[in-house]
């Protein structure tokens, strides 16, 4: 299982190093180098992931370094590559950053520390310039995946999930009616792309260190991009439950960390935006699961938990069915936390 990536790292004139499979990876393949060096993270790209998105993760946590914000950097090879090409794959190596990963947010302090770490990454990106070298498409757009759950709805009648899918994408197709559009002018910022909690380091304290897996940095509109964060931050049950609800508490916390260095740079329009954007995600991630429900294909599953992949996405569609649900019945509390 090592040999590719210990091939790897002969470009970095590591190859006496001891090499461990890093788990917590839900997509690179990831391992974990100790060498006479120090410690590095080793890494093979999915291929949805093209090798140009190196250069993207370069120049920004070049940046972010340069503001004085903890980040790990790739590390180059003997001969100045920012990766490495072979048979199998992409590789980098990147350096370590020593932290502790959740996988829920377990409390307020916790939310209020994750929103103080990404206001200081938005803050700390404002006046970055960057045009992408790599981008993925289709994220975030909620239209295109409405539609690809109607294409699935359309093309599976005799699936024994069929009826209860449609029942639950005419319930999300008018909750997503009754949401404002995001208007085209709205600002574009520099965006992680993907805050879910686990992509967060604390140290141990509780305190936030840094960011991680950075492949989908991307230019987003700030409500999508906290719309996602908050949607993870703020279940306190997670994704494996059709019983969930939006927890006002962790909410509120994860604004009082974000606010103080964010908020006066916010124009009205995104801090309007920001609940209808979590809203979003939630109808966006539930149309996600329902199209897997029946197509069988996509999310992992854990078979421990679930009998198929299509119970566990039925599950998911519906938890984040009443996530939105939850968040919609507070809605205005939660308009009132932000000052909108």
């Amino acid at each position: 299982m090592t040999a590719p990536a210990r091939a790897a790292l002969q470009a970095y004139d590591l190859d006496e190093a001891t090499v461990a499979p890093l788990s917590g990876g839900l997509i690179n393949w990831t391992f974990l180098v100790d060498s006479p060096r120090g410690r590095f993270v080793l890494q093979r790209l999915h291929p949805i992931f093209g090798a140009a998105v190196n250069d993207d993760i370069e120049a920004i946590t070049a940046h972010l370094a340069a503001r004085g914000l903890i980040t790990p950097r790739l590390v180059r090879t003997r001969s100045g590559a920012l990766y490495v090409t072979q048979p199998d794959g992409v590789w980098r190596l990147q350096t370590f950053i020593e932290g502790t990963t959740v996988h829920r947010v377990d409390s307020p302090a916790r939310a209020e520390a994750a929103g103080a770490l990404v206001g200081r990454f938005h803050a700390a990106l404002a006046d970055l310039e960057h045009r992408f070298h790599f981008q993925r498409s289709g994220v975030h757009d909620t239209p295109l995946h409405f539609g690809l759950l109607d294409e699935a709805i359309a093309a599976n009648s005799g699936h024994p999930a069929h009826a209860t899918s449609a029942r639950l994408r005419d319930e999300l197709r008018l909750g997503l009616a009754a949401l404002p559009v995001l208007p085209e002018g709205l600002p574009r910022r520099i965006a992680h792309g993907d805050l879910k909690i686990s992509n967060l380091l604390f140290d141990a304290e509780g305190r936030g260190v840094c960011l991680v897996d950075l492949d989908t940095l991307a230019h987003m509109p700030l409500p999508l991009e906290l719309g996602d964060a908050w949607r993870s931050w703020c279940n306190p049950i997670g994704e494996d439950s059709r019983e969930t609800h939006f927890d006002l508490a962790l909410f509120a916390a994860a604004w009082r960390g974000y606010a103080p260095v964010m908020s006066a740079t916010l124009t009205g329009d995104e801090r309007a935006l920001l609940v209808p954007g979590v809203a979003t995600i939630c109808l966006e991630l539930s149309a996600r699961f329902l199209r897997d429900v029946l197509e069988d294909r996509y999310f992992g599953w854990d078979p421990s938990r679930f009998p198929s992949r299509t119970a566990h996405n039925g599950v998911r569609a519906e938890g984040q069915a009443a996530l939105f649900r939850s968040l919609m019945a507070q809605r205005k509390e939660a308009e009132r936390i932000l000052g909108a």
